[in-house]
């Protein structure tokens, strides 16, 4: 094997070992987290990441040919698609879910949410005033 191979053999093997590393953390996840949406979000972030890892390592095995394309549309299908699937479930899952107070906060209208959000936001605003004020001497 010539030193191009090699060094190709080895990227690709990383990639490969990035997945599958990245699999068993999913794997923790989901089996971890006690919520439906936690676990979830865990599946889908991992799923994306792994398969695209594991796959661009295959990419790097095969070579520039025609499976290679092949490979590359199915990376590109699957980051359109998780994303959308996972919201699609974690929707559901909000809309039906009876206890959904008990692991989330709840905003009944929006000003709630608003009032909350500029509360925030001139304590930020305060504390970043006060952190930046130099003494005068």
């Amino acid at each position: 094997m010539t030193a191009f191979e090699w060094i190709r053999f080895l990227i690709g093997s990383l990639f490969l070992l990035v997945g599958v590393v990245i699999f068993l953390t999913e794997l923790f996840g989901v089996f971890h987290f006690k919520y439906v949406l936690n676990r979830m979000h865990a599946a889908a972030m991992g799923d994306t990441l792994a398969i695209s890892a594991c796959l661009l390592g295959l990419m790097i095995f095969s070579g520039l040919n025609f499976t290679t394309l092949k490979l590359f549309l199915i990376i590109v299908f699957l980051w359109f698609a998780s994303p959308v699937s996972s919201h699609v479930l974690a929707k559901l899952e909000t809309v039906t879910c009876e206890n959904l107070h008990e692991h989330c906060e709840i905003y009944e209208d929006i000003s709630g949410l608003e009032r909350e959000l500029a509360a925030r936001t001139e304590d930020k605003i305060a504390e970043t005033a006060k952190e930046t004020e130099a003494p005068v001497s």
